[in-house]
Parts: C-alpha cells; sequence; structure tokens
C-alpha cells in the first residue's frame, strides 16, 4: 500500500507544504517548525498543552510534547485541503 499509493512521496511532499504554511503563520508564540515527513513539531515559548486543548476543541488532534511542542502527525492519507483546514485551525489558536 506505501508503494502502490505513493504515501511516501505523499508524506515528503504535503509534510513540506505543511510545515511552510505554518512558517507563514504570524504568531509571537511560534519559536520554531520542525519534521519531517508529516511528522511535524511547532515549538512554543509557552506550554503546549492549553492549545492543544484548543485544537482538539476545533476538532484537531494533536499532541503536546516536551511541554512546549506541539505535536502534529496527521495521516499519511491526508490531503492538501484537509492540511489547508488544519492550518487554519492552527493558526486562528496560535493568533489569539
Amino acid at each position: 500500500v506505501l508503494v502502490v499509493e505513493k504515501l511516501i512521496q505523499n508524506s515528503a511532499k504535503l509534510g513540506k507544504y505543511f510545515m511552510d504554511k505554518l512558517r507563514t503563520i504570524k504568531s509571537d508564540h511560534i519559536k520554531e517548525v520542525r519534521g519531517k515527513g508529516l511528522l511535524i513539531g511547532v515549538e512554543l515559548d509557552k506550554p503546549a498543552r492549553p492549545f492543544c486543548e484548543a485544537l482538539m476543541d476545533d476538532g484537531l488532534l494533536c499532541k503536546e510534547t516536551h511541554e512546549n511542542v506541539i505535536r502534529l502527525a496527521p495521516p499519511l492519507v491526508i490531503t492538501q485541503d484537509e492540511i489547508d483546514w488544519a492550518l487554519e485551525q492552527v493558526e486562528a489558536v496560535l493568533t489569539e
């Protein structure tokens, strides 16, 4: 399935797209965006848990890690439209 459905290539392409878009968010809280493929971490200047809880309330599941990092790990079958929706949620929460 990984090879036939080109999920590895999709992960690399959409992961880069997701990280590039996250880096354009104008938020005083974001220190760094890093990742590989679709496994992405958004390092913040404060604890990430309240942001993760706000994202959960908006329908986006993520996990705080190392206290101040939001871990985003979408499925390999995610589409660009779904990433765009997730970006809207992340931007809204981080710019409030």
